[in-house]
């Protein structure tokens, strides 16, 4: 492993990407709870919802209310996923810190979870460049299905470099590489990341993994070796996309907390807090959750 032992940066997702994917509609007030629990867990990044239609993902048909409802802690930043310009424009009205934009580089993909062609995908993300201008709200572009595609199999990387240099010259701060349907590992993701940042040294890059093929800590471990120090994670573990068969939930969050202080890397993240409000989750979901440290204990632990 490398030396270095910088600090890197947890994003929050289970408001967002983790409640998607449930059957039942989780309850505004238990969204904000959590929300507001999450912002005091030394958490920097809360995805808190998306504005997307009601009758796609009905169960974040109330992200006003939510993002209207939470207490904002200072040096929280408040992300909400924007599929379009009506939902930037009602983001705006919400008064986030960031957007997220989410585009499949698998074009089948795409058009499954977008409903829209790589272009039409990217003609709506120059539309809502010009609504956000000016605005002060950081942009960042999710590259969906950077390690593979459900349909289409593994993507080129001149595709991936071409994602990002279009997302770049847009105007678009901030990238983040999705292994959207869990199929990396571990030496895929270090030999992409070098490569994009050979290409982009000081990019801002994120990764957002899913923990499909038990390969998620495997994966964030060597990314931080190959430099990346900003990962979306759930807690709990839940979540998945909709829209790609056979996807599982996202890696989790107590879990990646516990593997980076264990191997000397502080996330920031109150890890007992975590594990605290993880394992509430059963009771509000109905159903367990797949994260491992809430139920084994930290590696710590000893016993009488």
């Amino acid at each position: 492993m490398s030396a270095k032992t910088d600090r890197v940066e947890i994003n929050e997702v289970v408001l967002r990407d983790g409640f998607q994917n449930e059957p039942d509609f989780v309850p505004t007030e238990e969204k904000i709870r959590l929300a507001d629990g999450l912002s005091r867990t030394g958490i920097r990044r809360l995805e808190v919802s998306s504005f997307v239609s009601p009758k796609a993902i009905p169960n974040l048909r109330d992200a006003a209310d939510v993002l209207r409802g939470i207490k904002r802690v200072p040096g929280v930043r408040y992300t909400a996923l924007v599929p379009n310009v009506r939902g930037a424009e009602r983001a705006l009205q919400s008064v986030v810190d960031e957007v997220n934009l989410v585009m499949s580089i698998g074009e089948r993909h795409n058009l499954a979870n977008m409903r829209m062609t790589c272009d039409q995908s990217l003609a709506q993300f120059r539309e809502i460049m010009t609504v956000i201008a000016g605005s002060g709200i950081f942009v960042n572009g999710t590259i969906a299905t950077t390690f593979g595609c459900p349909f289409e199999g593994r993507q080129p990387v001149e595709r991936v470099l071409w994602a990002i240099d279009t997302y770049r010259e847009m105007g678009i701060e901030g990238i983040t590489i999705a292994d959207t349907i869990g199929v990396a590992n571990p030496r895929q993701v270090g030999e992409l990341t070098t490569t994009i940042f050979r290409h982009h040294p000081d990019l801002p890059l994120t990764l957002h993994l899913h923990n499909t093929r038990d390969l998620g800590l495997a994966n964030a471990l060597a990314a931080y070796d190959a430099g990346i120090r900003s990962f979306d994670s759930a807690l709990g573990g839940i979540g998945g996309c909709p829209y790609a068969p056979g996807a599982t939930g996202n890696v989790c969050t107590e879990d990646l907390v516990h593997m980076f202080h264990n191997c000397g890397i502080d996330t920031g993240g109150d890890l007992p807090a975590l594990i605290g409000l993880s394992g509430g989750l059963p009771a509000l979901l109905g159903h367990a959750t797949p994260g491992y440290v809430v139920k084994a204990g930290t590696s710590d632990r000893v016993y009488a």
